[in-house]
């Protein structure tokens, strides 16, 4: 990993300069870039945008390790009436959440009867729940959850992150519940002993994991969502899927917002299920500087205009 990107995932966890810069007026015009805006309204409407050139939408609140009951619970409500408000407009948006956002450190049970209730929700309005993945400290009891709340519920899926060496090994034990699975590189400052450091151990690991999941949705016994923006790497995974016989929509593609836009839409309208992520909320920064740490080049451009 290099430094400016170790610098930046740090940087992503000071909370003071979270406070300081969110204050900065530049610094919140560089974060829209990522996100429509910090309220739902802007993001379903940005979902509905999408919609009309067909494609589909997750809708994330930024915000994560919450500390109090409450707060959890102020985060569970306010998805479940964003599931109200995605149905009542016809979009064909679905959720992804950070189970720390829903209380995972505060209460694992109070998590999990949250984590229910919002993929009961999606089923009941058609539409879909995504689980994210955060730091590999929260692997075992993020995808202990996913199980508890798979057996109960067909539309959930979860996040594995190519660059952990243990991802192989999860993906092997999960594949036998006919899984939904978005498989990411990964984006938190983990140690060696834990994540690939180097970036071509992480693409290939990314590869060998995307392809297991396409011989598995060539049986129908498995969903793949390749999270990522590289164009190259889709395209070798959608030849790879016509190889094996996969259907177009037997599998996606999930890119953020504002980035490649164009190609989005190019490969929506070439047939590929495109479903971009849409963020909002107040709680930006750490997202935000995780952005960047993924392509550090890109800080220059803040540091200039900074100055």
């Amino acid at each position: 990993m290099s430094l400016a990107r170790r610098l930046l995932l740090r940087v992503s966890r000071s909370a003071w300069l979270a406070d300081q810069l969110r204050r900065r007026a530049f610094f919140r015009r560089a974060a829209r870039r990522f996100l429509p805006g910090e309220d739902v309204a802007a993001a379903l409407d940005a979902a509905a945008d999408f919609a009309r050139a067909g494609l589909g939408t997750l809708l994330t609140q930024l915000g994560e390790q919450v500390r109090n009951p409450a707060e959890a619970r102020a985060v569970r409500d306010h998805y479940l009436d964003v599931l109200g408000q995605v149905r009542r407009r016809g979009l064909p948006a679905q959720l992804s959440v950070k189970l720390t956002h829903l209380g995972l450190d505060v209460d694992r049970a109070a998590c999990a009867a949250a984590l229910g209730a919002l993929a009961a929700r999606a089923e009941q309005t058609g539409s879909f729940l995504w689980i994210d993945m955060e730091e590999s400290r929260y692997v075992d009891a993020t995808l202990d959850l996913y199980r508890e709340v798979r057996a109960e519920h067909a539309r959930v899926g979860v996040c594995l992150q190519a660059y952990l060496h243990r991802t192989f090994t999860d993906l092997d034990r999960l594949v036998p519940l006919g899984p939904a699975i978005r498989v990411v590189k990964g984006a938190y400052n983990e140690p060696p002993a834990v994540a690939f450091p180097k970036k071509r151990d992480v693409d290939a690991a990314y590869v060998a994991l995307a392809e297991r999941l396409l011989k598995e949705a060539a049986r129908a016994r498995a969903l793949p969502v390749f999270g990522t923006h590289d164009l190259r790497l889709i395209g070798r995974l959608r030849e790879r899927a016509r190889a094996l016989g996969v259907p177009r929509d037997g599998y996606e593609v999930h890119m953020l917002y504002g980035i490649r836009s164009a190609d989005q839409r190019a490969l929506a309208a070439d047939g590929c299920v495109v479903r971009v992520l849409v963020s909002y909320g107040t709680h930006w920064f750490p997202w935000y500087v995780r952005r960047l740490a993924e392509r550090p080049a890109n800080v220059w451009f803040v540091l200039r205009n900074l100055v």
